[in-house]
């Protein structure tokens, strides 16, 4: 079955960067676009950013210049590098495709930013 799985979250000062991983497996990664999406408790679920299988990418306005997508197709991950963090990025950071008409999401990985 669709699984994916986040990792490399954690707590950095502001400023500061991580990168985060989501490993897909039980479909044809390649075949379907990816999505990064974050959530804050008592918060709608926010969309982050869009990776295409043809390798093009969008962004919420709030991260563009600051956060980069990119997939590995052979590895069956995508990944998100995150530089000069913010607190206001501070959230749980959840992988999701959408295929056949169905959604698939991560267990998600937190992500806190403080001094």
């Amino acid at each position: 079955q669709v699984q994916l799985v986040e990792s490399g979250g954690g707590l950095v000062q502001p400023g500061g960067s991580l990168n985060l991983s989501c490993v897909a497996s039980g479909f044809t990664f390649g075949s379907w676009p990816m999505n990064w999406y974050r959530q804050v408790p008592g918060k709608e679920r926010e969309w982050v950013t869009l990776m295409n299988i043809q390798g093009r990418t969008s962004y919420v306005s709030s991260v563009k210049g600051r956060f980069t997508v990119s997939r590995d197709n052979a590895k069956n991950t995508m990944y998100l590098q995150m530089n000069s963090l913010k607190p206001d990025d501070t959230a749980v950071y959840i992988c999701n495709t959408y295929i056949s008409n169905r959604l698939y999401w991560g267990q998600g990985t937190q992500v806190t930013v403080s001094s």
